[in-house]
């Protein structure tokens, strides 16, 4: 064994259980330990369904929960898809599948189902890995579980290194994964990611029963692994960046043309859709409105680089939207379903905005003295839903069955309803 696979091994015993410091600090007394290889070194990468039959009668034969991450392409490729899944069980050692080679892994989530799945940031990587079949029933979440424990940093390397004294290495975070053959650092990297995420779960686990929140954090985790896949986002077009500095319907139709054309371009070249036009270049376009192509390359956004070619079909999408009737022309504004942006609330109704503000500094000076981000606490959008419409009577009964129909989970219910109750009673509000 060598002097880093030592250290890996060790590491249960390093572990300092987490405590989250009050100065900020490490919880971990020791210089943090770089580990360097996995402890079994890099496997080889799963790439045929031999290969794959072989890791599932391993996984299913293992032991305890099993660590789960995926990597993705973002910002090289469409979409969110996967293009490496890493596991990591006791009995059954880690595991590098390629997504591409091997799309369906459903045997693989079958065989894990009722093991309790160990993801840092498990929102993130959910979505991809349902699309390959794999979907856990339980889990635990080391980046939200950092959080409700007060821990400042809770990304995966500054938890690693705060609870466990370890330091992972970081260069890989951002490279291509769509890359074929995924370079030896890469995957070393990958490995390293789920190495010590079982360790770690164990040591976040005392940490939030000394501080009297595991059933907060597990009603946290089954509300994540219940949760049905995200509905798709409605005029998506509408999240250009830079958006705010277009005003007129004429110029939205254009960001919306040029929005839709360059996506249908990225998904047919599986690229991302900002290596295709930048939305500066899009947000350019609609507020100069160019007349023909001459003036759409004089652009800065479009470049001495844009092709003739290009240029035509950017333009061909300017002239669409310059044409359409003025009954086709979208709105300013998106479709308000909840309540106005509080700005407008001490024009809009003086009460609903002095129940906000007494609601947010009750809420936030809970948070603060459960040391957890405000957030986690209750879903602003809530508190906001509350206090533009308030129950009819308000009481803990009236306050909690609000609080619960917006989603809130029963932990959270019942810390926050007395603050609510309050701030919503308060003179003035």
């Amino acid at each position: 064994m060598t002097d880093a696979q030592d250290t890996a091994a060790d590491s249960t015993r390093r572990s300092s259980g987490g405590t989250p410091p009050d100065d900020a600090g490490s919880s971990v007394t020791e210089a943090p330990t770089p580990l360097l290889e996995p402890r079994e070194g890099i496997p080889p990468v799963i790439a045929d369904e031999a290969a794959l039959a072989e890791a599932v009668a391993a996984f299913a034969a293992g032991s305890g929960p099993v660590a789960v991450d995926a990597e993705r392409a973002s910002g090289y490729r469409y979409g969110q898809r996967a293009y490496l899944v890493q596991l990591r069980r006791e009995g059954a050692g880690t595991a590098l599948i390629d997504p591409v080679a091997c799309p369906d892994l459903s045997a693989l989530g079958e065989a894990l189902s009722g093991v309790e799945w160990v993801l840092h940031a498990a929102t993130q990587d959910l979505p991809c890995l349902r699309e390959i079949g794999m979907l856990p029933t339980r889990l635990f979440d080391t980046e939200l579980a950092g959080r409700l424990a007060g821990f400042p940093r809770v990304g995966l390397g500054a938890m690693v290194e705060n609870v466990l004294g370890f330091v992972l290495e970081k260069g890989h975070s951002a490279v291509d994964w769509s890359t074929r053959p995924l370079p030896e650092p890469w995957l070393r990297y990958a490995a390293l990611d789920v190495e010590l995420l079982v360790d770690l779960r164990d040591a976040l686990e005392k940490e939030l029963d000394r501080q009297g929140k595991l059933e907060w954090a597990l009603e946290e985790f089954d509300a994540i692994a219940s949760a049905p896949p995200a509905e798709p986002r409605k005029e998506p077009w509408r999240r250009t960046s830079g958006m705010h500095k277009v005003r007129r319907r004429r110029q939205l139709a254009i960001v919306r043309e040029l929005w839709e054309t360059r996506d249908r371009i990225a998904q047919r070249r599986d690229v991302s859709p900002g290596k295709v036009l930048p939305d500066a270049a899009i947000v350019e376009a609609a507020l100069a409105v160019p007349g023909n192509v001459h003036a759409l390359a004089a652009l800065s956004g479009f470049g001495h680089r844009t092709g003739r070619r290009q240029l035509e079909q950017w333009q061909a999408a300017v002239d669409r939207a310059k044409a359409l009737p003025e009954s086709e022309l979208p709105q300013p504004g998106q479709p308000v379903t909840g309540p106005p942006p509080p700005r407008a609330w001490a024009d809009k109704d003086p009460s609903a905005a002095a129940r906000l503000s007494a609601a947010r500094a009750a809420v936030t000076a809970l948070a603060e003295r459960l040391s957890m981000p405000q957030e986690n606490l209750i879903s602003p959008d809530t508190v906001r839903r509350v206090c533009w419409q308030p129950p009819a009577v308000v009481d803990t009964g009236s306050v909690s069955a609000a609080l619960a129909g917006y989603g809130a989970r029963p932990w959270q219910v019942e810390l926050v309803t007395p603050v609510l109750v309050d701030a919503l009673s308060a003179k003035g509000a």
